[in-house]
């Protein structure tokens, strides 16, 4: 599997959100090597504002509108950031068991979630998980730069994420 090659599928999605002025977040869900799936996020700004549209969810919502008898726990989900703990524990709960991200999320990350430490349900999931993170960082930390100088782009603005972002060489 060319991880590589799915990612830029991702940073192509995140390049659309950050063109539509949007937290620049892609997803993009695999099945074998064929994307089954995408996402970017939406409504991070202006009157829709809201945390239910993150990238993840979106292509989650596609793959269960397109595809709602495929096995998930065969699918990766490839994102330009590390999925949130609702994302993750959204997908988890889903059935899907990998994940590759490209940035990681200093502020709200939800991989490194410890599942033995929870219930019962999340401790049986924890063997099956594999996690890949930094496919492709760089390109995606240059969407995060970007939106975060922006003056046009007010989510997260002067956030734990922002500055640890800018920071980044």
């Amino acid at each position: 599997m060319n991880h590589e090659t799915f990612m830029r599928l991702a940073l192509q999605q995140a390049q659309q959100a950050l063109s539509n002025n949007e937290f620049p977040v892609g997803a993009v869900i695999i099945a074998g090597d064929e994307p089954v799936a995408i996402g970017r996020r939406e409504n991070s700004q202006n009157e829709t504002a809201n945390e239910l549209d993150h990238a993840e969810i979106v292509a989650l919502r596609d793959l269960l509108g397109r595809r709602p008898d495929i096995d998930r726990q065969t699918l990766t989900v490839y994102s330009t950031m590390e999925p949130c703990l609702m994302c993750y524990s959204t997908m988890l709960l889903n059935g899907i068991r990998t994940f590759v991200y490209a940035y990681e999320d200093a502020m709200g990350g939800g991989t490194g979630l410890q599942l033995a430490h929870l219930t019962p349900l999340y401790q049986a999931m924890e063997p099956e998980v594999r996690i890949l993170p930094h496919v492709l960082r760089q390109e995606s930390l240059t969407l995060f730069k970007t939106f975060f100088t922006s003056q046009e782009n007010n989510y997260w603005q002067g956030s734990l994420l922002a500055e640890y972002t800018l920071a980044q060489p």
